[in-house]
């Protein structure tokens, strides 16, 4: 088996990298423009610190300027209903795969001691989702992402 900086080309320099994990946002596809990218940057924070190996190197340009480090791999962006979000959810979950989630609530509240609490305050199977991140082995998150579609 591959590790994630291996690849199968005859010349490693040019091979692209393949990852055998996944980062993936999921968003409800009855979401605002503005409330889609808000949700994304939000819901992705959260993988970076409690998953600290999705965060590559600092980068640096050419004048030798210093720039933060970056997830070391892409995200994912998808949509699904409101019902198929919930089950992702479900399945993330069963998984033991870090997830990040943001519900409606959150969309009322204006700082993170209140987000916590509002989402506090919801059991989990009745959190109005808009949104959830999820990293994890690649086939675990595609499992996960059943029903979802890629982000137009």
């Amino acid at each position: 088996m591959r590790t994630e900086n291996e690849t199968d080309g005859a010349d490693d320099a040019l091979a692209p990298v393949r990852f055998d994990t996944k980062i993936a946002v999921v968003l409800r596809d009855d979401l605002e423009t503005w409330q889609r990218l808000n949700v994304t940057a939000f819901l992705v924070s959260g993988l970076g610190t409690a998953s600290p190996e999705v965060i590559g190197e600092p980068y640096a340009d050419a004048d030798d300027t210093a720039y933060l480090p970056m997830f070391r791999q892409p995200v994912m962006v998808f949509e699904a209903a409101k019902e198929t979000l919930t089950a992702a959810h479900g399945r993330a979950l069963s998984r033991a795969l870090p997830t990040a989630v943001f519900t409606s609530d959150l969309f009322r509240t204006g700082n993170d001691r209140d987000n916590r609490a509002a989402v506090r305050a919801v059991g989990t199977g009745t959190l109005d989702l808009v949104g959830m991140a999820v990293y994890g082995p690649r086939n675990a998150v595609d499992k996960v992402l059943k029903g979802a579609r890629m982000h137009p």
